[in-house]
């Protein structure tokens, strides 16, 4: 009976390719991962651009044939561009093109109180460096803060001397212009009582009265220009659980009203205009 011969082992030295050739596969499947997500933000890009410009011209804002069809970038060809136009991207441009189309009147106005802004940083500008005074802009319109640690004592309506100078320049700017004012007053929500004042109420709308009372009578505004408001500790700009914020929470706010004064409508008394 035969025996099987038997071959002598020996190593393997192409093992290694084993391990070369899965290396080779993932590193190729990485480039491939790349390109896709490269293509994917390249697309984006086009149809935002696509939506861009469909917008614009479907506002009027471009002529319809300015720059021709919208083109795809990844095909080079023109596309259909009402379905990238998203809602709420429409609306935000319509908005923008309706501000840029304001009347004239309205534009003038605008102009006017970003001027009065400038006007009153510079009559104020060593009180704004002292935090004295900030400036701010609500939908309601401009507000001049009048804190506490520069215009009032603590617990009293009337300004101090040394901020008579301050107030008498806010006046002259505000003399320049004819917008409508509301004065408020505003405190911290530590608790007062004396002999003149039994509540924030009475403290915040008594430190507001003042200021309308030296404008109408000292400065010779026309009093319907004016209204006033007293808020004590219900309107903080700042946490009244800090020092720093409860000062600024005292404060008295010039807010200058952005919106055009209403129009006086005449007197009627038994179906006869006065």
């Amino acid at each position: 009976m035969s025996r099987r011969r038997r071959h002598p082992a020996h190593v393997n030295h192409e093992r290694w390719l084993v391990s070369y050739a899965d290396f080779i596969t993932l590193l190729f499947a990485f480039f491939v991962v790349l390109y896709s997500s490269s293509q994917v933000d390249t697309r984006k890009i086009s149809r935002l651009s696509v939506a861009i410009q469909a917008a614009f011209q479907q506002l009027g804002a471009l002529p319809g044939n300015s720059l021709g069809p919208p083109i795809d970038t990844a095909s080079s060809q023109p596309m259909d561009t009402s379905r990238f136009v998203e809602k709420a991207e429409r609306k935000q441009m319509l908005g923008r093109f309706a501000r840029s189309n304001m009347g004239t009147e309205d534009r003038s106005r605008h102009e006017n109180f970003d001027e009065l802004r400038g006007q009153v940083e510079k009559a104020l500008a060593p009180e704004i460096r002292r935090n004295e005074v900030a400036l701010r802009i609500i939908p309601d319109g401009l507000v001049i803060s009048l804190r506490e640690v520069g215009f009032f004592d603590s617990g009293s309506a009337k300004i101090k001397a040394r901020s008579q100078d301050a107030f008498a320049r806010i006046a002259e700017v505000l003399s320049e212009h004819t917008y409508n004012v509301r004065i408020e007053g505003h405190t911290d929500n530590v608790p007062i009582h004396t002999s003149q004042f039994d509540s924030n109420w009475e403290l915040s709308t008594a430190r507001a009265s003042d200021l309308l009372k030296k404008l109408v009578e000292q400065y010779k505004f026309p009093a319907e220009r004016f209204s006033i408001a007293g808020y004590a500790e219900f309107h903080p700009i700042a946490s009244n659980g800090t020092a720093e914020g409860r000062q600024s929470n005292r404060r008295v706010d010039i807010v200058v009203l952005s919106s055009p004064p209403a129009e006086k409508k005449p007197a009627v008394e038994n179906g006869s205009e006065l």
